[in-house]
């Protein structure tokens, strides 16, 4: 398991038995633009076969953010489910959160990230992260088939 704190207490956590999955599943399903309407069950599965990255508060260890990595743990990650707590924005986690899953991911000796974003290419770009090769990839997407 990995965990780093911050000066200010803020902790990061991989430990799957600290994350609250009923709140990461409100923060999604209500709040997350492109996980809107996901079911619980959904969360709970997609986080059981991931790398589940929470931060939590210094003063009662309530979690605030969330990320997770679909990942091989050798070759490849995908950083996905990335949120911090509307009242929690503003001090820096999500940079520290998206930070600390880029180099805990380099400790296992992933060398290729991806994600997807619509808003926050700033934040991903101080980090690292480079606007794809659109023309190299492709996709199966059946999110509206039945």
């Amino acid at each position: 398991m990995f965990t780093l704190t911050r000066d200010d207490g803020y902790t990061i956590s991989t430990d799957p038995a600290r994350l609250d999955l009923d709140r990461v599943h409100h923060w999604l399903s209500t709040d997350a633009y492109w996980a809107l309407g996901r079911d619980q069950e959904t969360v709970a599965r997609a986080f059981a076969g991931s790398i589940g990255f929470g931060v939590y508060r210094p003063v009662d260890g309530r979690q605030v953010a969330v990320a997770r990595v679909i990942t091989d743990r050798v070759t490849f990650g995908y950083l996905c489910d990335v949120y911090v707590d509307r009242t929690e924005r503003g001090r820096g986690l999500g940079t520290w959160l998206a930070g600390a899953v880029r180099d805990h991911l380099a400790t296992l000796g992933v060398r290729r990230m991806l994600l997807a974003t619509q808003d926050a290419h700033g934040l991903y770009q101080k980090l690292g992260f480079t606007v794809v090769q659109a023309e190299r990839w492709m996709e199966l997407d059946r999110r509206n088939q039945q």
